[in-house]
C-alpha cells in the first residue's frame, strides 16, 4: 500500500510528505541541469585550451618572421584573440562559482528533505541547529555565508541580496570574481 498523496488524500495524508517530494524534485532538477551544463562547459574548456595553444604557436611563428606591416597586424590580432580567450576563462570561473553554489543548494534541499521526513528530527530544535551549522560549514565563499546569516537573522530575500550587494561594493568587488 502506498502512502496517501495529494491526488488521493486520506487520513494518512501529510503536507510534510508533500513538501519532501517537492524538495526532492527541485534537488533532482538542479542536479540534472548541473550534469548537462558540465558536458557543455567541458567541451568549451577543451576548445579554449586548444585555441590558446594554437594562438601561442601562431604567435611564435609570426615572431620568427621578418618584421613587416602584415606580420605586425597578425601579432596584434593574436594578442587580441589571446585577450578574448582570457576573458572567456574568467567567464568559466563565474560558471564554476555558480556550479558550486548550485551544488550547495542541492545538498541543502536533500538535507532539508531528510530532516522533514524524519519525525524524530523534524520537531527537534537541536537537529535544526545542527543542520543549519552543517549548511554553513560547507560554504567556502563569503557571499554564501553572508546570505545564510542574513536569512537566519530573519531578513527577507531582497534585504539579504541588497546587503550582499552593499558589501561587494564596499570591498570593490562589483565586477570581480570571488576566489574560492
Amino acid at each position: 500500500m502506498f502512502p496517501s498523496d495529494s491526488k488521493k488524500p486520506d487520513l494518512d495524508w501529510s503536507q510534510v510528505r508533500e513538501t519532501v517530494k517537492l524538495l526532492s524534485l527541485s534537488a533532482a532538477q538542479v542536479e540534472e541541469l548541473l550534469r548537462e551544463g558540465d558536458l557543455s562547459v567541458n567541451t568549451l574548456t577543451e576548445s579554449f585550451t586548444t585555441l590558446a595553444e594554437h594562438m601561442g604557436t601562431i604567435n611564435g611563428h609570426l615572431l620568427a618572421l621578418d618584421s613587416c606591416a602584415i606580420r605586425d597586424q597578425a601579432l596584434v590580432s593574436c594578442s587580441e584573440t589571446s585577450d578574448k580567450i582570457q576573458t572567456s576563462v574568467v567567464a568559466f570561473q563565474f560558471y564554476d562559482r555558480m556550479v558550486q553554489c548550485l551544488q550547495h543548494v542541492t545538498s541543502n534541499l536533500i538535507g532539508l528533505s531528510r530532516l522533514l521526513d524524519s519525525p524524530e528530527r523534524l520537531y527537534n530544535p537541536t537537529e535544526w541547529l545542527k543542520f543549519q551549522n552543517e549548511i554553513r560549514s560547507r560554504y567556502t565563499m563569503e557571499s554564501e555565508k553572508m546570505m545564510f546569516d542574513a536569512i537566519l537573522q530573519g531578513k527577507t530575500i531582497d534585504e539579504a541580496l541588497a546587503a550582499k550587494e552593499v558589501q561587494r561594493k564596499e570591498q570593490g568587488q562589483e565586477d570581480n570574481i570571488e576566489l574560492f
